[in-house]
């Protein structure tokens, strides 16, 4: 009997054109007229700040626009700003609006799936960053049952329309504009454009790939998904994709201040202006919870590994014994957090609901809230002590 998925056994898909025939030609001129020209000719500075500049528009365009806004409705942005995205990223060619979003939100609702992923990392690290697009397979075909919210809005709609003549416009248009008005015509063609539109494909394709393969799992490792913190400074942000794939309505993917998120800065800088509002976040205690689940899975995979052994020593024995008890211990604990918590929830729901809920009894929930969270982290704090004695042992 063949257990091999149907998605390996199944006839070569046909090849799809259109993006091969873009890959290669951006490729190739990448490979060899960047190279010739700068060394025959040279690039001008304007060429080079162009270059950066249209590479920012372009990326934040694909991971604050096309990701967070209109992929995930992590937030809530002017028509002003969402014209903006719906221009650059045309200019980004990762296709329109709407098949982005529809495609993307199939990968997050069947991540990992070979046969439903399109562009699942269980296919191999090649087929997750750019094959998935090389031929026509079953999993990539475009279905917009799933982004029927999106079909509503005036500028998704108009993009998807006039999506050709809108990506030439800006691909083209652009670099063109700016070679005329610097005076280094092929210069910026080369470098903003077709180097541009290499590096701002590859980047996004980091996402798909390297983040679902090198990197950590703190919160979760129900699918392939990483946190990976060189991978965020490329892709502006969106390397924290263990923490996206799990909370994925954040408007935020590094949620610490250190964390390198030129994403979130820009989302959350514009609503100081009003471009932006409802900039959703999730709590800080549905964070911990996340971690410390992740850190007695953890714990309970050590124990059972340092306990495996054979000829196990009598003390070593105790000590893992013991080891058993205080992790039943602080799980016991661990429930019974979350059972305060969904009581203090229910309590304020029905308070709210009966509108019941005076200035200081909200005091007095904000801090059961955060004594809840306090007691998660010192946990949290508890489990890698106890982790990392497992790991010694």
């Amino acid at each position: 009997m063949n257990n091999k998925s149907s998605a390996t056994t199944q006839p070569k898909a046909p090849i799809n054109w259109v993006p091969s025939i873009m890959f290669l030609i951006s490729t190739l001129s990448v490979l060899v007229a960047v190279p010739w020209y700068g060394f025959t000719h040279g690039y001008s500075s304007e060429a080079w700040i162009a270059f950066i500049v249209l590479n920012f528009f372009c990326g934040l365009a694909i991971t604050a626009g096309y990701h967070r806004l209109w992929s995930h409705n992590a937030y809530q942005a002017h028509p002003i700003v969402r014209m903006w995205f719906a221009l650059w990223g045309a200019c980004a060619a990762q296709n329109s609006i709407l098949t982005w979003a529809s495609g993307h939100r199939v990968h997050h609702r069947h991540v990992d799936d070979v046969d439903k992923d399109p562009y699942s990392a269980k296919r191999g690290l090649w087929f997750s960053h750019m094959g998935w697009m090389l031929r026509k397979y079953p999993s990539g075909e475009v279905n917009f049952e799933n982004v029927k919210n999106l079909q509503s809005d005036p500028i998704v709609a108009w993009q998807h329309k006039y999506y050709l003549p809108i990506a030439l416009g800006m691909m083209i248009g652009v670099p063109t504009l700016l070679g005329i008005l610097s005076g280094d015509f092929w210069g910026m063609i080369l470098l903003a454009g077709f180097l541009r539109l290499f590096v701002s494909h590859h980047v996004t394709f980091f996402i798909n790939s390297i983040a679902h393969k090198w990197g950590k799992q703190p919160y979760t490792d129900e699918n392939t998904a990483r946190d990976n913190a060189f991978f965020a400074i490329l892709t502006h942000g969106e390397g924290y994709h263990n923490y996206h794939h799990i909370f994925q309505t954040d408007y935020r993917n590094g949620i610490r201040w250190w964390h390198w998120d030129p994403t979130k800065w820009l989302i959350h800088a514009m609503s100081w202006i009003g471009l932006t509002r409802n900039l959703k976040t999730v709590s800080n205690f549905k964070i911990q919870r996340a971690k410390n689940h992740m850190q007695f899975k953890r714990a309970n995979e050590e124990l059972a590994k340092v306990g495996s052994g054979e000829m196990l020593a009598t003390h070593m024995h105790k000590n893992i014994e013991q080891w058993k008890l205080l992790l039943e211990k602080e799980y016991n604990d661990f429930k019974d957090t979350m059972q305060q918590w969904s009581d203090l929830q229910t309590e304020k729901m029905q308070s709210t609901k009966n509108n019941i809920l005076g200035k200081w009894d909200k005091a007095v929930v904000r801090t059961r809230y955060k004594e809840l969270e306090y007691s998660l982290k010192m946990q949290h704090k508890r489990l890698k002590f106890m982790h990392a004695q497992f790991a010694f042992a």
